[in-house]
C-alpha cells in the first residue's frame, strides 16, 4: 500500500547501537534522552526530542522540544550554543526534520549554524520524511552518524513510532494484582493491592500518557481520580466507556478542574444524564458501535499518541482481542486473597488451550518496593 514502510525502514540500523559511536557519543545521546523526557506527556502528536551541542569534548548548548507547535529541540540547543555551534557536533535522538510543518525544518537550521557533524539516535519512522533530513545534511557536507543508542531512542518514542506506522495510538494495559492473580476481593474491594511506591510509578505513567481509559464498572466500584497526583506533571484525558451511562451522579471524574474527562457512549443513550455531565464540564461523545477499536480510532483523530487502559477484566479482554493493547504492565503484590469469584485482570479471551496463550515479547521485570512489575509487549502484525 502507498506510504507503507518497508522492512528496511522498520528495521533501520540492525547493528547493535552499543557498537555505534564513541563512548562520548553514547553519553551525549543518553543526555538527549534525559532532556527529551522533560516534556513527557506534553508533545503529542509530536515525538519526544532532546538535543545537545558539543565542542572540544564539552557541552556548549542543550534543548528539548517542549510541546507541539513550539520550536524543535535542535533550535533551542543551537540558540543556547550561539556562535559556538559553528564547527560543533550536534546530538539529537530523532532525525532532524526536513519539511515545513508548524515550524521550519531543523535540517536547514543546522546547515545555517555551520555545524560540522550531526549524531542521530534513530531515523524518523514516517515514510514521508524518513531519511530526508539526513540526506539534506550530508548534501550540505555535514558528517552524519546514525544509530547511536538506537534501542533506547526507539523505546523513548515507542508511542510516536506506533502512531506513525499503524495510524493508531499506542495502547498500554496496566493492572495491579495479588500473587494469586486477583485484582480485587470477592466482594469487589481493591484498595490497595500494591505498595505506595508502585502507585507512585503508576502516577508517573499516567503523566506520560495522553489518555487513560476505564469502563463504567471501574467508575462505580472504585470512584478513581485517574490523575498524575503531581502538581507540576500533566494529567491525561480521562476517558470513560459506557454503553448504558449507568454511572453515579457524583464521581471524582466529573470534577474537571485538574483534568478533563470524556465520556464515550452510544447514540441517544440517557440524554438527561448526558446533559448533567455536560453541565459539570464533562465532554460526551457518541460512537456507534462503542468498542475499543472505535475508541482508539476516535482518539487517533484527536491527535493522541498513547493511551493507558486501567480498566477491569472484561474491557481489558476486549481491548486485547481487538488489538488495541501493545504493551502490558503487571504490578504484582506479594499478597494472597483467594476467592473463586474474585476478579482477575483479563476476562475471557475465548482461548481454551495453554498453547493458545498470548506470549509477551521483550519481557523485563523489576522490584518496586515489596512489589514486582512485569513489562512486556504483545506480538505486532506488520503495519498496512
Amino acid at each position: 500500500m502507498e506510504n507503507s514502510p518497508s522492512d528496511a525502514q522498520l528495521n533501520v540500523q540492525q547493528e547493535s547501537s552499543a557498537s555505534i559511536g564513541t563512548s562520548f557519543d553514547q553519553a551525549m545521546m543518553r543526555r538527549c534522552i534525559e532532556l527529551a523526557r522533560l516534556a513527557l506527556g506534553r508533545t503529542t502528536p509530536n515525538p519526544l526530542v532532546g538535543s545537545v551541542v558539543a565542542k572540544d569534548g564539552e557541552i556548549v548548548g542543550e534543548g528539548f522540544h517542549p510541546a507541539a507547535g513550539q520550536p524543535h529541540a535542535e533550535v533551542f540547543a543551537l540558540k543556547a550554543a550561539g556562535e559556538k555551534a559553528r564547527g560543533a557536533t550536534v546530538y539529537v535522538n530523532l532525525e532532524p526534520c526536513n519539511h515545513y510543518g508548524r515550524t521550519p525544518p531543523c535540517s536547514e537550521a543546522l546547515v545555517a549554524a555551520g555545524v560540522s557533524k550531526v549524531v542521530v539516535g534513530m531515523v524518523d519512522p514516517d515514510p514521508r520524511v524518513s531519511g530526508g533530513g539526513i540526506e539534506r545534511l550530508r548534501g550540505a557536507g555535514i558528517e552524519v552518524v546514525v544509530g547511536v543508542e538506537e534501542s533506547a531512542c526507539r523505546q523513548l518514542n515507542e508511542a510516536f513510532v506506533h502512531r506513525v506506522l499503524y495510524k493508531r495510538p499506542f495502547g498500554i494495559l496496566k493492572y495491579a494484582m495479588t500473587l494469586d492473580g486477583k485484582i480485587a476481593s470477592s466482594t469487589g474491594h481493591s484498595a490497595w493491592i500494591t505498595d505506595p511506591s508502585s502507585r507512585k510509578l503508576v502516577h508517573q505513567l499516567r503523566a506520560a500518557c495522553d489518555a487513560v481509559i476505564v469502563g463504567g464498572n471501574t467508575v462505580r466500584r472504585d470512584n478513581p481520580y485517574l490523575t498524575s497526583h503531581t502538581t507540576d506533571a500533566p494529567n491525561p484525558l480521562r476517558v470513560v466507556m459506557s454503553r448504558s451511562l449507568d454511572l453515579p451522579i457524583e464521581a471524582h471524574l466529573w470534577s474537571t478542574v485538574d483534568a478533563p474527562t470524556l465520556v464515550l457512549t452510544e447514540p441517544s443513550t440517557d440524554p438527561d444524564f448526558q446533559k448533567l455531565l455536560l453541565k459539570k464540564g464533562v465532554e460526551v461523545v457518541e460512537l456507534m458501535p462503542l468498542t475499543p477499536t472505535s475508541v482508539i480510532e476516535y482518539l487517533y483523530n484527536r491527535q493522541l499518541s498513547s493511551v493507558l487502559w486501567e480498566c477491569g477484566g472484561t474491557l481489558a479482554a476486549r481491548a486485547i482481542a481487538e488489538g488495541t493493547v501493545q504493551k502490558v504492565l503487571a504490578f504484582i503484590a506479594p499478597k494472597i486473597i483467594g476467592g473463586s469469584t474474585a476478579p482477575s485482570p483479563v476476562g475471557d479471551l475465548g482461548l481454551t488451550l495453554m498453547t493458545q496463550a498470548l506470549r509477551l515479547e521483550s519481557v523485563t521485570g523489576r522490584s518496586v518496593g515489596p512489589d514486582y512489575v512485569v513489562e512486556g509487549y504483545l506480538p505486532l502484525d506488520k503495519p498496512h
